[in-house]
Order: C-alpha cells, then sequence, then structure tokens
C-alpha cells in the first residue's frame, strides 16, 4: 500500500473510506494529482514516484491550522 496526502479547501468534500478517482497533470517540474471533481489536489511528484493507480480509498482526513488533509492508500 502506498499513501499520498492531497491538500482539500473545504470539509466535507468526501469522507473515509470512500473510493476515489485521480488525474494526473503533468508540468515541467513533475506530476500532481486530483481528486475528482477537484476536490483535493496532491504535491508534485518527479517522473520516477509518479502513482501508478487511478482509484484508491481514503484512510483517514486530518485538520490542523493549516487546512484539511485527505490521506489516499492506493493498492501499489
Amino acid at each position: 500500500m502506498r499513501e499520498i496526502e492531497f491538500k482539500m479547501e473545504r470539509p466535507g468534500l468526501v469522507s473515509a473510506k470512500q473510493e476515489v478517482e485521480i488525474t494526473e497533470h503533468e508540468s515541467a517540474s513533475g506530476c500532481s494529482y486530483i481528486i475528482e471533481p477537484a476536490v483535493a489536489m496532491s504535491g508534485c511528484y518527479k517522473g520516477r514516484d509518479r502513482i501508478k493507480s487511478t482509484h484508491g480509498v481514503i484512510k483517514e482526513i486530518k485538520h490542523n491550522d493549516r487546512g484539511y488533509y485527505v490521506i489516499v492508500e492506493f493498492d501499489e
């Protein structure tokens, strides 16, 4: 299992144990991922660290003073 953290701007868009679909967006500095439909966004990853799966399951949602973070598990 591989865990990836996504930043979510507001609560209530997804819940724990929910299956989500992600899409990849490439840029000159690497790849980033979005939980569809535009729920949360990951940081940037280099080509060797790309996510191979297109679906994952939400493990947990964290909240701190910087916002909401969605932890997604991928079967990789």
